[in-house]
């Protein structure tokens, strides 16, 4: 199989799987496709975003060595929205973030949860990372809640229902 062409063939749910199917636990393939991530037209790249994200969910372990071209890519401007989107899932799916990224992807994630530009989706994302974070952190917490309130009236049902657990779950560890 080619990765270069499965991508290019179509954008759907099931080629995705069949993308990370073929990538299984393999680490050269996942390189691969974090090659055709990088290095991709702006077309590839997006496309490559989707599977990326579901590797890396069913085999943390393959994300390990490209942590800081991920977040290169999460902070560039220039992305399209649904490459943001998929790294910040990525963070978010997560159960653990190597210590030395916690400040590049909380200064990150409050900037995209404080944009009201930025879309729901990269918005809920950091919102989760965010709440994964206050646990180490526990200082970030007024910060969150403030911004989360402040944005509350005017949220959207899916940023509304995320920040809402996030603060019940504050509210009821702090008491």
């Amino acid at each position: 199989m080619n990765l270069m062409n499965l991508l290019e063939a179509e954008h759907t749910r099931s080629q995705m799987q069949t993308i990370v199917n073929y990538v299984g636990s393999s680490q050269k393939r996942f390189d691969d496709l974090i090659k055709i991530f990088l290095s991709g037209s702006y077309r590839l790249t997006q496309r490559a975003a989707w599977p990326i994200s579901n590797c890396s969910t069913a085999h943390p372990q393959l994300i390990n060595k490209h942590f800081v071209t991920l977040i290169k890519m999460m902070k560039d401007e220039k992305q399209h929205p649904a490459v943001r989107r998929n790294v910040l899932r990525i963070f978010d799916n997560l159960a653990l973030i190597p210590e030395k990224y916690h400040g590049v992807i909380m200064d990150a994630c409050f900037i995209y949860i404080s944009n009201p530009s930025e879309t729901i989706a990269c918005q809920s994302f950091a919102l989760g990372i965010l709440n994964k974070l206050s646990d180490t952190y526990p200082e970030i917490k007024p910060e969150l809640a403030l911004i989360i309130e402040d944005k509350l009236p005017h949220a959207t049902a899916a940023f509304k229902s995320r920040a809402m657990k996030i603060l019940k779950k504050k509210r009821s560890n702090s008491i």
